[in-house]
């Protein structure tokens, strides 16, 4: 069910000097979808929305959108922009949804234990799939899914199809999908002294002849 509250108000669409304009009074121009409707222009306050989207469900919270004090209940974060300079969010999507109707969405996944081919053998684990896709009903959308690496070994593996999920959801990704591995430690190369520097320090040294003087010449000429 719904935990948190956006307020939101109607806006009039307009081109970038308005939502320049709008940003600069502190809030964000945002886009209310849902099925069957008109979309609505509104306008929010990030940080608000910033929280939802740092919260432990993070994208996949579900709120009520209040707009201009009607109450727009079972909404989700669609899509949102950031400022690719300051990284701050400047436009938000938001969806209706339906409680009883399926979704279908990105869970991350969260890695439980110090796997054994890390504490012991040194290995290095490598994080290959960060979240899979899933399909359930909004009430079952889990925080994230948690996989448990303490019995991975070196070269040692845990694909999409090993993840055990709540029979409530169901997994859509590819299940041969790698999502977590133990790769061995990197082994130190010993320093090869090069075969140039060795000869040059083997190699005795040549005193070079030099072009006689034009004195000793002289000298010989007149003996």
């Amino acid at each position: 069910m719904p935990t948190n509250v956006i307020e939101a108000q109607t806006r009039t669409p307009g081109g970038k000097n308005v939502n320049r304009r709008l940003r600069n009074s502190g809030i964000i121009p945002a886009v209310l979808y849902g099925p069957g409707k008109e979309p609505i222009a509104i306008s929010v306050d990030p940080q608000i929305v910033q929280d939802i989207l740092h919260s432990e469900s993070g994208h996949n919270s579900i709120f009520t959108i209040d707009v201009d004090g009607s109450a727009q209940n079972n909404s989700m974060v669609k899509d949102y922009q950031l400022d690719p300079v300051q990284g701050e969010l400047i436009h938000v999507d938001f969806i209706q949804i339906a409680m009883d109707r399926r979704l279908q969405l990105d869970v991350n996944i969260e890695l439980v234990g110090e796997p054994r081919g890390v504490k012991i053998g040194g290995g290095i684990m490598d994080f290959v799939t960060r979240s899979i896709e899933v399909e359930c009903l909004p009430a079952d959308i889990p925080e994230s899914i948690k996989v448990d690496v303490s019995n991975l070994d070196i070269n040692d593996y845990i694909r999409v199809n090993n993840i055990e999920v709540d029979p409530k959801v169901k997994v859509l990704s590819d299940p041969e999908v790698v999502v977590v591995t133990i790769i061995p430690p990197v082994k130190e190369e010993e320093p090869v002294v090069e075969e140039e520097a060795a000869a040059e320090a083997e190699e005795p040294e040549v005193i070079k002849k030099g072009k006689p003087s034009e004195e000793g010449e002289e000298e010989e000429k007149k003996s």
